[in-house]
């Protein structure tokens, strides 16, 4: 399968440290423990103590928050305009990747190319160099490696529930050739019989499409919160208002009552396998 090992890390490590270090000290000052403050702000303990120990980036948005609650006149949020590039993943898709790390249920939609959760290493590759502008070698390395690690929530001991509607238009085109096509295919039959995954193809030739607005994932956090993610050319949207979730929850509802059913979406699957 090639390199997997490369580790996910950052240039910003020691600011990351020293942000995390002002907002424990400010938090203190305040007279907030990690549960309390967690708790003004409805996220978890563990994800300010994540952010105070470093290993979690404190967000823009939330460090205005926190400097207006803890009477900091805006020193987290300077602090932030003054750190170093995050390496590997832009600054617009961090607080995704955080939401789904830890989050109990996943959904998504995808139209374009076989969502990450699910790509083989050698698809992935091929993803990345279909970048325009390209990339080079050394970086899609690390952004395969980044792709892969991402996919171990799927493998936890507890993991997630996650659900995939995949547009059939993603299944014929033969990203990196034939021999990525097929592994790819097969990885996907693979991931249709596992237990708490539910894989669903939505079939070319529908009249009609809940979906025309594009790619999209729902997640639920270990606190309850439903938040959606959508993703455009060049950046991306984080949405936590119920309105709007609740509108993609809808579609994607609709989407899967237009989609094949599991065992026809497995079928399916082997069809392909079999054309090829």
């Amino acid at each position: 399968m090639g390199t997997t090992t490369r580790s996910r890390t950052r240039r910003n490590a020691s600011a990351m440290k020293m942000v995390g270090a002002l907002l424990a000290v400010f938090r203190e000052a305040a007279g907030y423990t990690q549960r309390s403050l967690a708790e003004r702000f409805f996220v978890s303990e563990q994800q300010i103590a994540s952010i105070e120990q470093g290993r979690r980036p404190l967000k823009p948005d939330l460090a205005e928050q926190l400097d207006e609650l803890l009477g900091t006149k805006g020193a987290l949020s300077e602090a932030l305009k003054y750190m170093p590039e995050v390496d590997l993943v832009p600054l617009w898709a961090e607080e995704f990747l955080d939401r789904e790390r830890e989050a109990i249920a996943i959904s998504v939609y995808d139209t374009l190319a076989v969502p990450g959760q699910l790509q083989t290493e050698e698809y992935a590759r091929a993803v990345f160099r279909s970048r325009v502008p390209v990339y080079d070698e050394d970086k899609i390395e690390q952004l395969v490696a980044a792709r892969m690690a991402r996919q171990e929530i799927l493998h936890r001991k507890v993991p997630p529930t996650t659900s995939f509607v995949i547009w059939e238009a993603v299944l014929r085109d033969h990203l990196g050739g034939k021999e990525v096509y097929v592994e790819q295919v097969l990885k996907l039959r693979e991931y249709a019989d596992m237990p708490g995954l539910t894989l669903q193809i939505l079939p070319l030739g529908r009249t009609s499409h809940a979906g025309l607005d594009g790619p999209f994932v729902l997640l639920e956090t270990p606190e309850y919160q439903r938040l959606a993610y959508t993703e455009t050319q060049r950046g991306s949207q984080l949405i936590a208002d119920r309105d709007e979730v609740g509108i993609l929850t809808q579609k994607y509802a609709m989407l899967r009552t237009q989609a094949l059913n599991t065992e026809d979406t497995r079928d399916l699957l082997d069809r392909l396998l079999g054309e090829s």
